[in-house]
């Protein structure tokens, strides 16, 4: 796997040294559902200006209120949603875990793989290579001729962030990752996190426990369309991890 060093020499020299994701000026509205709720033609803000950086190695936890606009904001930075106003640079590749699995339930997970790996533009060697690591390091090797639908929310999970991962993305996007995981996959995501941005690997997960802020390098909070650093300092330490909301799924 291509370390931050490979990375710089085979794309920008400069990845190294500057923002590998940003975020300008982002600006998104829509029409509300309830339409008594706003006077008749008048558009609902969401995103109001909010801008973002992450850099290389980097982890950023983003966090706010039920219908702030965190998942539409992952959204806009992935390229899956196009903003109002305002503008987004990427540098490298980038993978995707969005909050609902985008997977097919008809397709085993052994041809999920295949699709988003063709779609990734990866050859047969490594599309399986790929597969059998996430397989064995989130333990659902056993499934692997499962179809999507019929397995168990913490086993869509798993496929759903380790297709996000298969083609080592540069900048890493996933929007409440560990829904429905096990402590042991739970803890196990934490470590891949780590190996991640220890090869330079730009991370933003979206997130909702408080208590894990030591996880992170920044803290951005989305509030009335835009982001603030409400970092709290200190280290992280996977030792410190809050449990609530992993289930004894699987």
């Amino acid at each position: 796997m291509p370390n931050i060093e490979n990375r710089v020499r085979e794309g920008d020299a400069n990845l190294a040294d500057s923002h590998v994701l940003e975020g300008v000026e982002l600006t998104k509205t829509y029409e509300p559902p309830w339409p008594d709720w706003v006077p008749m033609g008048r558009r609902v803000g969401v995103l109001e200006g909010a801008e973002i950086t992450i850099d290389a190695g980097e982890i950023v936890g983003i966090v706010g209120e039920n219908g702030a606009g965190k998942s539409t904001l992952m959204q806009i930075l992935v390229g899956a949603l196009a903003p109002d106003a305002g503008d987004v640079r990427r540098s490298g590749q980038v993978g995707w875990c969005p909050q609902e699995p985008l997977l097919y339930d008809r397709l085993t997970v052994r041809e999920t793989f295949r699709l988003f790996g063709t779609a990734y533009g990866m050859d047969d060697e490594a599309i399986v290579t790929a597969r059998d690591q996430y397989a064995d390091r989130l333990s659902f090797a056993e499934f692997l001729d499962y179809r999507i639908d019929h397995l168990s929310g913490g086993n869509r999970q798993k496929i759903n962030l380790s297709v996000a991962l298969m083609h080592d993305p540069d900048v890493l996007l996933l929007d409440e990752p560990y829904t429905g995981f096990d402590w042991e996959t739970y803890l196990e995501f934490w470590e891949l996190t780590e190996e991640l941005t220890e090869r330079g690997t730009a991370i933003a997960i979206i997130s909702h426990f408080v208590s894990e802020r030591e996880r992170f390098d920044r803290i951005l909070e989305l509030a009335d369309g835009r982001l603030t650093d409400v970092t709290d300092g200190g280290p992280k330490d996977a030792a410190s991890a809050d449990p609530r909301g992993v289930s004894a799924d699987d």
